[in-house]
């Protein structure tokens, strides 16, 4: 299901920026873009993920994000500063003529100015409180178009009920329209009736016409989808399994349709079917 949730945590100098964007997957694949300050944290970003969540193409975006307005604090590294002069010196004591270290040049001697940036220890309290909130509000969005879909699906399932109810009364119907074909064909081709042959054809019609057994299986699969969808929770790989049921289901209907109205019946579950199936997709 598609979601999207974002999280910021103001830390003065810095501020934690976590966005996590769900789309819709069969399984659950998970992309990441994290600054390198903080790439340290995948494995406890992935952990989370994994542990709340079971299906969707999942990209997580956490960045550490520096104010420009907030004051820093630059000091110098007494300790460098001095074995710099102590160098300086005894250079110049060899060689008179070299000039002296400028200001800049110390200033952009690695590790002459302490700077007051954020390691990663003090932040690492943060992340956790951060990610759970934001898969909170990830759930919660995937969660509220998850009801949006099963009230769509319930929608098609009593849909397909009413084609079903119209499919069982049409069968003794259809039975009693190939007798009297039959019998018509047959007092053409003989000059008598043979009452036992035209039995016997209807006989056979009647069984390859049947579809009691494929209307009872459609029903009972709709009521358990209907089960699944109340009970909650993790429901995606049952009700895609449930799908491939009923199109069966409805395949066989199809091959046993005897009249234009059954094969449209039949078309018309069909496509209900995989309206369900493409949204089926979508739920976790």
């Amino acid at each position: 299901m598609t979601g999207f949730a974002v999280q910021v945590r103001d830390l003065g100098r810095v501020a934690l920026h976590l966005e996590l964007r769900s789309v819709n997957s069969r399984y659950l694949d998970l992309a990441f873009r994290i600054n390198d300050d903080l790439r340290q944290s995948e494995p406890l970003i992935r952990e989370a993920i994994t542990s709340r969540l079971r299906r969707g193409k999942v990209e997580c975006r956490f960045n550490l994000q520096a104010k420009d307005s907030a004051p820093r604090d630059l000091a110098i590294n007494d300790v460098l500063f001095g074995q710099l002069k102590t160098a300086q010196a005894a250079i110049l004591a060899e060689l008179p003529q070299a000039a002296p270290f400028s200001v800049a040049e110390i200033l952009r001697w690695p590790g002459m100015l302490a700077d007051d940036g954020v390691t990663f220890e003090a932040l690492q309290p943060e992340i956790g409180p951060l990610v759970s909130a934001a898969l909170d509000e990830l759930v919660a969005t995937r969660r509220r178009e998850g009801e949006k879909l099963a009230e769509m699906i319930r929608g098609r399932i009593a849909h397909m009920r009413e084609l079903v109810a119209k499919v069982a009364p049409r069968v003794p119907a259809l039975v009693a329209e190939y007798q009297e074909k039959l019998a018509t064909r047959l007092r053409d081709a003989a000059a008598t009736l043979d009452d036992d042959r035209i039995r016997t054809e209807v006989g056979l019609f009647a069984q390859r016409v049947d579809v009691a057994e494929e209307l009872s299986r459609l029903s009972t699969h709709l009521d358990e989808v209907e089960r699944i969808l109340k009970a909650g929770g993790a429901a995606g790989k049952r009700l895609d399994f449930l799908m491939q049921e009923l199109n069966r289901e409805a395949n066989t209907l199809g091959s046993k349709a005897m009249a234009a109205d059954m094969t449209a019946i039949a078309v018309e579950l069909k496509l209900a079917i995989e309206q369900m199936r493409e949204q089926v997709q979508n739920i976790e």
